[in-house]
């Protein structure tokens, strides 16, 4: 007997064991396919699958001629009961009237997806204006939400993204004349959010948007990432918003502003935006369409008196002001500049903007206004515009009819800006400003570059400021130019190193009107020099 039969050891046992393992993966695999055909069932009766829910399983035609307002809000409010899920648009064309979004839910747009907005009527499923909003101190545009294609209010934790498109085929770009204004059915927003908070938008495209493609107000927490959007008004306005990330997008708005933060009184009270990023972006002023096409032409059109536009502004709407937010790494293209405007009463504070590069640019490169046009709440006091660092800066081919400003008002400076690294060259051209012009204050108009008329200098125009150091500055034309380079009014400290200034012959280099305190060195063509006080004078 052998060893393993002394032991009791039973030869048959591993076929046994072998046998039943096999008998119980049969089992399984045959529960495994059963259940399988029940999820594909349910699936195909439901559009169900693993919390996606398909808009044509619930009526969704997709054809571009029936109108799916009820269909697509009928999926939404599915998943939405569900406890959340993402709302699926397979290719198709979606005619739709206003879009409700939930929360926890995804609107997902598949590559050949199009949501396309139904012609303006009640029939067509828009959505009343919300009533009770108060448009005293800031456009009737910025007062409401629900009048758009799609909207969201007081809803968390939402997202729209895939590569499909959305096209405000039908939406209104402007107040129209007549009865429009007051009207329940003006639907002008492609996206509308109010009251949000953790909402992604990511990789859609967005043509034709309406008066305002991404209106957002009160949201925390967003982020928009690698869209394109090519409309007819503003592209994206971020109004009173906190922890807000916009990048690798692409903005072609010729008739409105391409991304601008603002902060205006339509929560009722004001408040701040403030944590933002932009970043990796680019704005333009292509005509309508053009950026989508790939044809980005520029058809010099007067359908619009400030066309192009396209850029990157805050304001004007600045009731609750701008903090804490930096700007790097994007490109302008055919529009206008930067343009920092506080001019209802908020702090304009701790920004940084760098890294940028600027073509064929229409007005002031860089524009930074801090006016008292207070337009909110009696007793407001006059903002701040303070604790700005623009740096590493490249335009060219800059409108010789503009020129960087920088201009507070009496009694109210600017203060603490740091330029630097700052390579412009002009179209040049320019005639001589006339002796002992002034250019006029206009403390309470509505900011915008060239509200002061002819600007004295070519290159930067300064006036009511403190604090001002200017480092590695170069500034120059391409046909010469009969103004100064800088103009310099009523500064209390102004501080100079490594400025370059292409200048006319006989022409001054700096003009100076009550400066205290203007210092400069280590500068091309320019005797280090330090002065007290002037109240006029020049610096050839």
């Amino acid at each position: 007997m052998s060893k393993f039969e002394q032991q009791g050891y039973d030869n048959q046992q591993p076929i046994k064991h072998q046998w039943r393992c096999g008998c119980i993966l049969i089992l399984l695999l045959l529960i495994n396919i059963g259940c399988s055909s029940q999820r594909q069932s349910t699936t195909k009766a439901t559009g169900l699958r693993d919390n996606f829910y398909n808009v044509k399983f619930y009526g969704a035609r997709g054809d571009g001629t029936a109108v799916e307002s009820d269909t697509i809000n009928k999926a939404i409010e599915a998943a939405s009961n569900a406890g959340g899920g993402t709302v699926y648009f397979p290719p198709g064309n979606y005619l739709t009237g206003s879009i409700r979004l939930k929360s926890n839910i995804c609107l997902f747009l598949d590559q050949g997806a199009t949501i396309i907005a139904a012609p303006v009527s009640k029939e067509n499923g828009y959505d009343d204006e919300e009533p009770g909003s108060d448009n005293k101190f800031q456009d009737y545009g910025h007062s409401h939400w629900h009048n758009s294609l799609i909207w969201g209010e007081d809803i968390c934790d939402v997202s729209i993204m895939g590569t499909g498109k959305i096209w405000g085929k039908a939406l209104y770009s402007k107040a129209l004349q007549g009865d429009w204004v007051g009207s329940k059915q003006s639907a002008n927003k492609a996206i509308a959010l109010v009251r949000c908070k953790n909402v992604i938008i990511r990789d859609i495209t967005i043509l034709q948007g309406g008066w305002f493609a991404i209106l957002a107000t009160g949201v925390d927490n967003f982020t928009i990432d690698n869209i394109k959007i090519d409309t007819n008004r503003d592209g994206i306005d971020i109004d009173c918003c906190k922890n807000v990330r916009i990048s690798n997008c692409l903005v072609n708005s010729p008739y409105d502003d391409g991304i601008c933060p603002k902060s205006s009184f339509a929560l009722g009270y004001a408040r701040a935006t403030e944590n933002v990023t932009i970043t990796n972006c680019q704005v333009s002023g292509y005509d309508e369409g053009t950026l989508l096409d790939g044809t980005f032409k520029r058809t010099e059109n007067p359908k619009y008196k400030y066309r192009p536009t396209g850029r990157i502004k805050f304001g004007t709407e600045s009731n609750g002001g701008f903090k804490n937010i930096t700007i790097s790494n994007c490109v302008f293209d055919y529009c206008k500049g930067f343009a920092l405007e506080t001019v209802d009463g908020g702090l304009l504070e701790d920004v940084t903007i760098t890294n940028i590069t600027m073509r064929d640019i229409v007005n002031d490169p860089i524009f930074l206004r801090l006016g008292a046009r207070m337009r909110g709440p009696a007793g407001t006091p006059v903002g701040e515009l303070r604790r700005v660092i623009i740096s590493n800066i490249i335009v060219y081919n800059a409108d010789p009819t503009y020129a960087c400003t920088i201009s507070g008002i009496p009694g109210h400076y600017i203060e603490d800006i740091r330029l630097s690294n700052i390579r412009i060259l002009y179209k040049g051209g320019g005639a001589a400003s006339e002796p002992n012009m002034t250019n006029p204050e206009q403390e309470n108009k509505y900011p915008e570059p060239g509200m002061f008329g002819p600007p004295p200098a070519y290159g930067f125009f300064i006036r009511h400021a403190k604090n001002i150091k200017m480092n590695d500055i170069e500034i120059s034309f391409m046909n010469e130019d009969a103004r100064p380079p800088f103009v310099f009014e009523d500064i209390n400290g102004i501080y100079m190193c490594g400025v370059t200034s292409q200048k006319k012959k006989d022409v001054n280099r700096f003009v100076l009107k009550n400066i205290n305190e203007f210092q400069i060195n280590r500068s091309r063509d320019v005797n280090d020099q330090y002065i007290k006080n002037i109240s006029q004078g020049t610096v050839y």
